[in-house]
C-alpha cells in the first residue's frame, strides 16, 4: 500500500493505532503489545487476510499510533477512541439503550428515585437493567414505604415549595416531603443512601433491623409501631420476591456468556448483587472480521465497564477468558481486587450455563426478528443509487428540511443516515438568517451554502498524515468535514435546483442531489423535466421517506422551541419594571408563559428580586393580556405556546 510506513519507523512497543480514510476519518482502531509486529501484519498479501480486514486496509489512506506504557493503558485508550470515533470497521457493540434502569440521582441536593433509559450519567446510581419499566415501578412502590425518597420531577418539587403543600405521596406517607421541610436535606440524603444500600448488598441487614424494631415495639406494647414495622417487612419481602437467591448472600458478581455464528454474536449478562439477580442485559453485535473468543470478550468487558460510572463487581464470571490485561484494568478502575474467571463447578457454573442458554435464545430470536434487515438496507441503498444514476450506493445521506410559521422563526434541520441508519451525533440545525419571509427555496440555498462552506473549510484544515505517531492535528468531532454521497431535500424541483446551484457556486460537483416531494412522493433530480417515480412498495422509497420524516421531526422540534421562547420573552418584556435579570428569574422559576399566567401574587413575590408591589403589577399586566391562538394555515392546527400543535 502507498501509505505503508517503513518498518523501522514503527516502535516495537505497546500502543494503540488507527487507520484513516482519505477524509482523515478514523475507520479502525486497534491495540497491540508490539506495534511494529501488528501493523506489519496488515500489509501482507490481501489473499491471505480476512475479506473485511482486506477491505479496511484498502479503504484506508493513512495510519498513525500512540505508544503507551502498558497493556492496561492500551486497553483504556482503545476503548476511548472507539467510543469517540465510532470506527466503521470495528465490532459494532449495538447495546440496547432502551433498557430501563432504576436510578437514584445522588448528585442532587434532594436525591430522587426515577426510571431512566439511555447513557449513564455522573452522580446517578443505577440498578438493573430491568426487562420492563412497570417492574421498576412496582419495586419502587413497595420500597418507598420504608425509604420515602422523593420521586417527583424538579418542576413539581419547586411548585410544592412555593405553595407550601406536598403532593399526594407526601400525604400518604410514601414521600418524606423535603419540599415543605418535613425532613432536612441531610436526613433525606441518608434515606436515599439507605435505599442504595438495600438495593445493593444490604438487604439482609435492613430486614434484620426491621424485625428487631418490630419485636422491640411489641415488647413495650407499642402495637401501632409494631404493626407498621410488620407491614414494612411485608413490603420489602414482596419487593424481593422477584429476585430469588441464586448464589450465597455475600456474592457480588456479573456473569457474561455469549453464543456466536460467522456473522453475529449474542451476549447475555446477569448482574448478581447480594446473591440475587438484580438485572439482566442482552445485546447482539455484528462481527466485522475474524475476531476470536478472546477479542470478543475483551471488547465486551470494555463496553460494560469502560464508563466512569460503571458498577464493577468483585467477580466477573465469563464463558471465555478475555485478554490478561483486562483483570488488571478492572482492578485499577475499581480500586480493589477484581477476579475474572471461568467457574468450573457448583452453583456459579450452573448459573453461567443458564446465562449461556439465554444468550443462545437471544441470538435465535434476533435472527428471526431481523432476518434480512441488513440485506434489506443494502438493497434499499442499491436501489436508490440505481434510480439516481449514481456510480455507487449512497452510504452517507444527508437531508435538509425547512420549518416556519407564516415566515416567522424560520429554521432548518440537517439529519444524517449512514448505512441506512441514523447517525444522530452528526445532526445539525440552522437558524435562517439571510432570508426574509416564507421563502423555502432561498432558505434551502442558504443552508446548503453554509453547510458546504464549512465542509470546504474543515477539509482544508485537515492535515494529510501518511504515517507516524498520532497527533491532535485533526478534530474528529468536525462532522461537516465528511461529505455525503447524496444530499436529499424535502421539496420539489425548485428546492432541488436551488441546492444544486448553491453547490455549483462552491465548486462542488461530485455530490448527488435529489428532492422528495410530499404530494405524490416523487423524487426530483436537477435538470430533469420529469420526476423519478419509485414503486410504492420500494424499499428505496421507504428509506427516503424515513430520512425525510426524520428531518421534518428534527426541524419542527427546533421551530417550536424558538417560537415558544420568542412568545414568552415578548410578553414578559412588556411588563413595566421587569428587566433582563428579573425576566430570567421569572422564566427560570415558572418555566413557561402558561405557568407564569397561572401564578398567584404570592407565588410571584417568592421569586428572587420580585417585591410584593411588583408581583401585583405583573399579575395585573398578564391578566390584561388577551391571547389569540396562532393557527397553522397549512395544517389547521392551533399552536399552543407551551408545546406542539393540537387539532383545531
Amino acid at each position: 500500500m502507498s501509505y505503508r510506513p517503513p518498518s523501522g519507523s514503527i516502535p516495537p512497543l505497546p500502543g494503540v493505532y488507527r487507520f484513516r480514510d482519505s477524509d482523515t476519518r478514523t475507520i479502525y482502531v486497534g491495540k497491540a503489545t508490539n506495534l511494529r509486529s501488528r501493523l506489519s501484519s496488515y500489509f501482507q498479501n490481501p489473499a491471505g487476510m480476512h475479506p473485511r480486514t482486506a477491505t479496511m486496509v484498502q479503504t484506508a489512506a493513512s495510519v498513525d499510533w500512540v505508544v503507551v506504557d502498558s497493556e492496561t493503558e492500551a486497553l483504556q485508550l482503545e476503548y476511548q477512541w472507539i467510543k469517540q470515533f465510532a470506527p466503521r470497521f470495528n465490532v459494532k457493540y449495538r447495546d440496547d439503550k432502551s433498557y430501563p434502569y432504576l436510578a437514584i440521582t445522588l448528585w442532587e441536593e434532594f436525591p430522587r428515585v426515577m426510571v431512566m433509559r439511555g447513557d449513564k450519567r455522573k452522580g446517578v446510581k443505577y440498578f438493573g437493567p430491568y426487562a420492563q419499566a412497570w417492574a421498576i415501578r412496582e419495586t419502587v412502590d413497595q420500597v418507598l414505604r420504608v425509604f420515602p425518597v422523593r420521586t417527583c420531577s424538579n418542576g413539581v418539587f419547586r411548585r410544592s415549595q412555593q405553595m407550601g403543600r406536598p403532593c399526594l405521596l407526601g400525604y400518604i406517607g410514601k414521600c418524606s416531603a423535603p419540599c415543605v421541610g418535613r425532613i432536612s436535606s441531610e436526613d433525606h440524603r441518608l434515606l436515599a443512601e439507605d435505599l442504595v444500600s438495600f438495593l445493593g448488598t444490604g438487604t439482609d441487614r435492613f430486614m434484620r433491623e426491621l424485625e428487631a424494631s418490630m419485636r422491640e415495639a411489641s415488647d413495650r406494647q407499642d402495637y401501632e409501631t409494631a404493626a407498621r414495622r410488620r407491614d414494612d417487612l411485608g413490603a420489602l419481602r414482596k419487593a424481593l420476591e422477584r429476585s430469588a437467591l441464586v448464589l450465597p448472600g455475600d456474592t457480588s458478581a456479573d456473569l457474561v456468556a455469549y453464543v456466536a455464528d460467522d456473522l453475529e454474536a449474542a451476549f447475555q449478562v446477569f448482574h448478581v448483587r447480594g446473591g440475587r439477580v438484580r438485572g439482566q442485559h442482552a445485546f447482539v453485535l455484528e462481527k466485522v472480521a475474524d475476531e476470536g473468543p478472546t477479542e470478543l470478550m475483551t471488547g465486551v468487558m470494555q463496553q460494560l465497564y469502560g464508563d466512569e460510572e460503571a458498577d464493577i463487581p468483585s467477580e466477573v464470571l465469563v464463558s471465555e477468558l478475555p485478554e490478561p490485561a483486562v483483570q488488571a484494568w478492572l482492578s485499577a478502575r475499581a480500586g480493589r481486587r477484581v477476579h475474572v474467571k471461568i467457574p468450573q463447578r457448583g452453583r456459579k457454573r450452573a448459573l453461567l450455563e443458564t446465562v449461556g442458554t439465554n444468550a443462545g435464545q437471544t441470538l435465535q430470536s434476533h435472527k428471526l426478528r431481523r432476518a434480512g434487515d441488513l440485506s434489506v438496507r443494502a438493497a434499499a441503498l442499491e436501489e436508490i443509487g440505481e434510480a439516481l444514476d449514481m456510480t455507487q450506493a449512497p452510504l452517507r445521506i444527508e437531508c435538509v428540511d425547512i420549518s416556519n410559521l407564516q415566515g416567522n422563526d424560520v429554521v432548518a434541520s440537517m439529519v444524517v443516515f449512514e448505512d441506512g441508519l441514523p447517525r444522530k451525533s452528526d445532526y445539525r440545525r440552522f437558524s435562517i438568517r439571510g432570508v426574509a419571509g416564507q421563502d423555502d427555496v432561498a432558505s434551502v440555498a442558504e443552508v446548503v451554502r453554509r453547510r458546504f462552506t464549512r465542509y470546504l473549510a474543515e477539509r482544508a484544515e485537515a492535515t494529510d498524515i501518511e504515517f507516524g505517531p498520532a497527533g491532535g492535528a485533526n478534530d474528529e468531532r468536525k462532522a461537516f468535514r465528511y461529505p455525503p454521497q447524496l444530499l436529499l431535500i424535502d421539496g420539489g424541483k425548485p428546492q432541488v435546483a436551488a441546492a444544486k446551484a448553491a453547490l455549483a457556486e462552491l465548486g462542488i460537483d461530485d455530490i448527488a442531489v435529489a428532492g422528495l416531494a410530499k404530494r405524490l412522493e416523487e423524487v426530483w433530480v436537477p435538470d430533469a423535466e420529469d420526476p423519478v417515480i419509485l414503486s410504492r412498495r420500494s424499499q428505496g422509497l421507504y428509506l427516503l421517506q424515513r430520512i425525510r420524516d426524520e428531518a421534518h421531526r428534527f426541524a419542527i422540534t427546533y421551530h417550536r422551541q424558538k417560537r415558544s421562547r420568542r412568545l414568552s420573552v415578548s410578553v414578559v418584556e412588556d411588563i413595566p419594571g421587569v428587566g433582563p435579570t428579573r425576566r430570567k428569574a421569572l422564566m427560570r422559576t415558572f418555566g413557561s408563559l402558561s405557568r407564569l399566567r397561572k401564578a398567584t401574587v404570592e407565588e410571584l413575590a417568592s421569586v428572587p428580586g420580585i417585591s410584593a408591589e411588583l408581583a401585583g403589577a405583573i399579575a395585573a399586566h398578564l391578566a390584561s393580556e388577551t391571547v389569540t391562538p396562532a393557527v397553522n394555515v397549512t395544517t389547521g392546527e392551533v399552536i399552543d405556546q407551551d408545546g406542539p400543535g393540537r387539532p383545531a
